[in-house]
């Protein structure tokens, strides 16, 4: 049994590998595919096969799926240009006979509304109709998106949203890295099956800037902002005018409860609660 994690230098990738190791795979079944042979050295390293692959390539994309029977299809970063290079991973899929496909998508794909959504639902209806068996992991929100801007929050002394009281079930990439992995390494039938994933207990931005000051010792308060007013913020800290709209228009979706997640899934797939909030919180100041 083949498996092979495609995005496996990115950040998800690399903990998906680490996830799969720490569950026992064999490295000798694993193959990690990304775009760069310089990234993909120290996964080689761990005695893992490498092919380079790009999302963009789809002649190089079936040599790199050659023999591979489950994929991890991690979804591209690159906004305006996924429903593309999903299709060339797909297609490519097709042509080698891939038995299974686990695709990242993102959470409430079909009911939260969000432009973010818009090019993880294309996909997935791109593999309901590739005749290959999948299996989609709707990924809810990285604590990252948060922690990644501790000191920004810190320094200013504001966390600045648009999200108002909607409550957001985030959880570390990590979680999310071990319940790809335990799918994947999974000797029941996953085809077919859904699982929305996110954090066990819920906050809102209110309460992030409340957590964040308590850990650090000093006071934060959570702003909320026009809508415009946001997007103008983020584009001139240096956020692309596209990104800056989507994050705004995600924020205004959380609203909606479009990042509330109502299922156990994440917490049940990886055998333990979900990593909390003020733990990530932790861990990043103590870094």
């Amino acid at each position: 049994m083949k498996i092979a994690i495609a995005g496996a230098t990115g950040q998800l990738g690399q903990l998906v590998i680490d996830a799969l190791l720490a569950r026992g795979a064999d490295p000798a079944q694993l193959i990690a595919l990304g775009r760069s042979e310089e990234k993909l050295a120290p996964l080689a390293g761990k005695g893992i096969e490498t092919r380079v692959a790009d999302y963009n390539v789809e002649a190089g994309l079936v040599s790199a799926l050659e023999g591979v029977d489950k994929l991890l299809l991690i979804s591209g970063s690159e906004v305006g240009q996924r429903i593309t290079q999903h299709e060339n991973v797909i297609q490519a899929a097709q042509r080698v006979n891939v038995s299974l496909i686990a695709y990242t998508s993102v959470a409430n794909a079909l009911t939260g509304n969000m432009k973010l959504a818009q090019e993880h639902v294309a996909t997935e209806q791109l593999l309901a109709g590739s005749g290959i068996d999948y299996v989609l992991l709707r990924n809810g929100w990285y604590t990252e998106n948060y922690t990644d801007q501790l000191m920004g929050y810190l320094n200013s002394g504001v966390v600045l949203g648009a999200a108002g009281d909607g409550r957001i079930s985030a959880a570390p990439r990590a979680d999310y890295a071990e319940a790809a992995a335990a799918i994947l390494l999974s000797e029941e039938n996953e085809a077919g099956k859904i699982y929305e994933l996110g954090g066990d207990k819920s906050f809102t931005l209110s309460q992030l800037a409340g957590a964040v000051g308590a850990a650090a010792g000093q006071e934060v308060a959570y702003q909320d902002v026009e809508p415009e007013q946001l997007v103008t913020i983020y584009t001139e800290s240096g956020v692309p005018a596209q990104f800056a709209e989507i994050l705004v228009d995600t924020d205004l979706r959380v609203r909606e409860g479009a990042l509330e997640i109502n299922s156990s899934d994440l917490s049940r797939l990886i055998g333990r609660s979900t990593t909390s909030l003020g733990k990530a919180i932790k861990d990043v100041l103590a870094k």
